[in-house]
């Protein structure tokens, strides 16, 4: 099933499980939903079956958000108990469309917990409470954590099956382009790793004189991996630099973020570390898991870093200046609490486990202790190509796959296609109305490609006193907000977003036709706009980095935008 395919569904408002290899665009294809959703006036409840997962779609974890905590069990008493906490309640009872990353990594247990929770709250005896639920994950990734050996994957859990899920399951590969390197990665996910397999994985088994100094080391237990960071960055020579991360909210959710964000609480550096990026870079200079070199020190003593491109035969090298980014945990389209930090860790060990949704050019693994299944198919399959794997050890289990996977997998795979096939044959205007419908009953709505064509010939609409009120709700209040502010920081204080969410929703509205010049003008210095104007005139494309750098990196990319915007 394509990603197109899949986000049609998933716009029908269907229970939905979305799966599909490492490097198929899961995560890219729920944050288009979520998009979606927010632009109709829906904000979904993102959540993750884990912290680092968590920060990686600006969520929270499920236990966090169902107020289950850490408990393995709940008795009617824990349930009405934590029913009746305040905040819980009120963020069950708004909640209409709950997404949950990672499911791999939730047990049965804890997510029969959450659904005994939403039923509870929302006085309602369907799965979590007749919320619209979508899982995201792979089960032959990571499995739960659990203390005994024969863990149960939630699809087994009878909830699992009251949802009555379709099957998405992507087939397209984004992240590997390297047909050998598929094959090992195919072979290992259907349980058919053969001698051929075998021996070009051993073919990248190297020794310790050929291993790259500035790619990272994945290792399938937690010890020494701090111990192997701190020694190496002992080596270099010269001072460092410490990074305290910065944090607002709420102390609990804040703490949440700090465990579950890449980059430490504390970073330090030196010129010469090996680092990883921890985010994506909203202009794609870089990614979660980009590596580098800290070649120095930029404007107020921020790191900058030698990125070298992989599609280079050269091995050109990209400078960047790092600078602080968030992570935040959103509810009802609200930042709740967010931590900022410089998106870099470095990058000479890491966990296996805190690897899983990062990209990687090169990666020295040793697998040589792996004990969990998929522990091995998760390192291996984070790298690019064959010749990005460095092997330093591997061992028999790296190589397998939960077995209950295997089975499972085929009727997936089964389910996706039947689902395919069905909507398929549906007319156009019969998945829109699907579509429609879905979106009248959670109280949005929707903004199709005839909706926009109108709102752009109608002069009411271009109006700059359009009223708010006929939006939907998120940029109905961004829109006031923006018109009442003295400048865009601000804009973005009063509405508990970042500036560049701000330029997102002003984006939006310029589409259907809904924002005017006089509306956000006043956001933009005078005196750039001429310089930022003549630097846009002279690009080639619509690439943003290009302009920025052209501009000497003295003016924000959200400014850019905003200048941009006035152009339309």
């Amino acid at each position: 099933m394509t990603q197109g395919d899949a986000l049609a569904i998933l716009k029908t408002g269907a229970n939905v499980y979305l799966t599909g290899e490492p490097g198929s665009g899961k995560t890219h294809t729920i944050n288009k939903f979520a998009e979606w959703l927010s632009a109709s006036g829906i904000e979904p409840s993102v959540t993750a079956a884990t912290g680092i997962a968590a920060t990686h779609v600006s969520g929270m974890t499920l236990h966090s958000w169902s107020g289950i905590g850490i408990a393995e069990s709940l008795s009617r008493a824990d349930v009405d108990r934590i029913a009746s906490k305040e905040h819980v309640a009120r963020r069950i009872a708004k909640a209409k469309v709950l997404i949950i990353e990672e499911i791999s990594m939730l047990s049965a247990a804890t997510f029969e917990m959450a659904d005994k929770v939403c039923r509870e709250v929302r006085r309602e005896n369907k799965p979590f409470g007749g919320l619209t639920v979508v899982l995201v994950g792979d089960f032959f990734q990571l499995p739960p954590v659990s203390r005994n050996k024969d863990v149960q994957f939630a699809y087994t859990s009878h909830v699992w099956r009251d949802l009555n899920l379709i099957t998405c399951y992507l087939t397209e590969q984004y992240r590997q382009d390297d047909s050998e390197f598929l094959n090992v990665l195919s072979a290992i996910r259907l349980g058919e790793v053969e001698g051929i397999h075998h021996e070009l994985l051993m073919a990248r088994n190297v020794d310790v004189a050929s291993l790259p100094h500035d790619a990272p080391k994945l290792f399938s237990h937690n010890a020494d991996v701090d111990r192997i960071n701190a020694a190496e960055l002992a080596k270099l020579k010269g001072p460092s630099k410490k990074f305290k991360m910065s944090s607002k909210g709420k102390d609990s959710l804040v703490e949440g973020l700090m465990r579950g964000c890449l980059s430490p609480e504390t970073l330090e550096l030196k010129e010469g570390a090996a680092v990883m990026f921890t985010k994506n870079s909203p202009q794609g200079r870089f990614v979660n898991g980009t590596l580098g070199v800290v070649s120095g020190w930029g404007a107020g003593g921020m790191p900058i870093v030698e990125i070298r491109s992989p599609s280079t035969s050269s091995g050109h090298r990209l400078r960047v200046t790092a600078e602080p980014m968030e992570w935040s945990v959103e509810e009802q389209g609200k930042v709740k609490a967010s931590v900022s930090q410089i998106p870099l860790r470095l990058a000479y060990a890491m966990t296996v486990h805190k690897s899983q949704g990062m990209s990687m050019d090169a990666a020295i693994m040793d697998l040589s202790k792996a004990f969990e299944y998929g522990q091995g198919y998760v390192a291996l399959s984070r790298v690019r190509r064959l010749s990005g794997v460095y092997l330093t050890g591997l061992n028999a289990r790296a190589l397998e796959v939960h077995p209950k996977i295997l089975e499972k997998d085929r009727d997936f795979r089964a389910a996706s296609e039947a689902a395919r096939d069905a909507f398929g044959e549906m007319r156009k205007h019969e998945v829109e109305a699907m579509q429609k419908k879905f979106v009248k009953a959670m109280g949005g709505a929707l903004i199709t490609e005839s909706t926009k064509h109108e709102a752009r010939n109608s002069k009411q609409i271009k109006n700059s006193n359009y009223k708010t009120g006929a939006l939907p709700g998120r940029l109905a209040e961004t829109l006031q907000t923006v018109r009442d502010a003295k400048s865009l920081r601000e804009a973005a204080k009063s509405r508990g977003l970042v500036a560049s969410t701000i330029v997102k929703h002003l984006e939006e509205l310029a589409e259907i036709g809904c924002l005017a010049r006089a509306d956000f003008a006043h956001l933009v210095p005078i005196g750039i706009i001429d310089e930022i104007h003549s630097a846009l005139a002279a690009a080639e494309g619509d690439r943003l980095s290009p302009i920025f750098h052209a501009l000497g990196g003295r003016h924000p990319f959200e400014l850019i935008r905003l200048v941009r915007l006035m152009k339309q």
